[in-house]
């Protein structure tokens, strides 16, 4: 992990950035997924076949899972991670629940206002050729069906033996998924965006995966809606010399385990807390492998920034706008209130990212990147659309006629003008 010691902000928000050779190599990936898409929107089913067995190494006879399938798995499934999966779901749902209540409520009167409406179907990327996740699988399905969504379409890859592993397609069963498909990368991604024979055309695309599908996702973007472009897991803890080494090293730890390219940041007021957490993080590595994708993201992108006071901090982590932040520092809530860019605000010592990722309740599909700055995590908003109701009185017409026509003309638009004069003379 690399030592940043004053307030360097600069130093911070470039270790984002990707090496000109990691910026050729997507240029020639997306080149990749162009063709990928092209042959899927020209040859459907056959295209996807195809390119399951080329990259994927697996020859399907079918591309939907049926129904027995589905139901023969969740009784493969050990009965204590099952239980595990239903206290997510129930979480999840619970929380997601709460905000539809908040958030959603069409306007009263017959006049101005708005309708609210859930999209009609939804497709959720899952990745799971080496591994399943069916967290993610429960983070997206879940916000979609208590929005509304009337129907809801899983991809994801077959597992190195053929089949869709059967801990997703037990989480598939409890999300309550209307039609799961034993597809997924770029060709999935396709697929959902302009229909197949098989695989039905949707409104929008949610759900983690690779670069090509997240490269597919851009370049599909206006044919189909998104989610968001979700890169490499961040997380960020600020802590001060209250805070335990062994739990932010703990917690260095989970995160960078997600992917080589994670970004790990401890930023602390306390230098002698950062060296014990970088010597917490080494005895914690012992019992990890030493080839382990923890240790080499820590050795790429792991960082800890010693600063001078709790504002110099906060100010670093709204600049970097992390995925993640930890407040692992004494009266950790007084501090909420001045974060304005994260993902996820994680408060306490008690509070782990890991509880957020499994079962605390809020969607773990957050933005990274900066994106903070902008975006929220996934919500209930993502799977409904809003309409605007105008409906005019004679009395309204009479108030707001003239100006419209007024700047309308101001606009060259005559058409326009007159089209409510029309009714102004009526």
């Amino acid at each position: 992990m690399r030592i940043i010691e004053g307030f360097q902000p600069a130093k911070l928000v470039l270790s984002r950035q990707a090496p000109t050779e990691e910026v050729a190599d997507i240029e020639q990936r997306e080149q990749a997924v162009r063709q990928i898409i092209s042959e899927v929107r020209r040859r459907g089913d056959a295209a996807v076949f195809d390119y399951t067995l080329k990259f994927d190494g697996i020859r399907l006879k079918a591309l939907e899972v049926s129904k027995k399938q589905i139901t023969d798995a969740y009784h493969e499934v050990d009965s204590e991670l099952l239980s595990a999966l239903k206290l997510a779901a129930e979480r999840i749902r619970s929380f997601h629940t709460r905000q539809k209540d908040s958030l959603l409520h069409e306007s009263a009167g017959t006049g101005l206002g708005w309708l609210i409406r859930p999209l009609n179907r939804v497709g959720i990327h899952v990745p799971g050729f080496t591994t399943p996740l069916p967290s993610s699988l429960l983070m997206t399905v879940i916000p979609a069906k208590v929005a509304g969504v009337k129907e809801v379409i899983l991809v994801t890859p077959p597992g190195k033996q053929g089949g869709v592993s059967p801990v997703t397609l037990a989480a598939a069963n409890i999300a309550q998924v209307d039609r799961i498909f034993s597809v997924g990368g770029a060709q999935a991604i396709a697929a959902l965006a302009f229909g197949t024979e098989s695989i039905p055309r949707v409104d929008k695309v949610c759900g983690p995966g690779n670069i090509y599908v997240l490269l597919a996702k851009k370049l599909l973007y206006g044919v189909v809606g998104i989610d968001g472009l979700y890169g490499p897991s961040e997380v960020m803890i600020i802590a001060d010399k209250t805070a335990d080494p062994a739990y932010c090293a703990a917690d260095l730890l989970a995160q960078a385990e997600h992917d080589p390219l994670a970004s790990a940041v401890l930023v602390t007021t306390s230098p002698d807390l950062a060296d014990k957490v970088i010597q917490e993080v080494e005895k914690q590595l012992k019992d990890l492998s030493p080839q382990s994708i923890a240790a080499q993201s820590l050795e790429n992108r792991g960082i800890v920034a010693v600063v001078a006071n709790m504002d110099e901090a906060i100010e670093l982590a709204n600049l970097y706008a992390p995925e993640h932040l930890c407040l692992l520092v004494g009266k950790a809530t007084s501090y909420i209130d001045q974060v304005s860019n994260a993902g996820c605000i994680v408060v306490g010592e008690k509070s782990t990212v890991v509880l957020g990722d499994y079962v605390a309740g809020p969607s773990h599909v957050l933005p990274t990147g900066a994106t903070a700055r902008f975006s929220s995590p996934l919500n209930i908003l993502d799977f409904v659309k809003f309409t605007s109701l105008v409906n005019v009185d004679k009395a309204s017409l009479k108030q707001l006629g003239k100006a419209a026509a007024t700047i309308a003309r101001a606009e060259g638009l005559e058409a326009h003008a007159r089209a409510v004069e029309k009714r102004l003379d009526g």
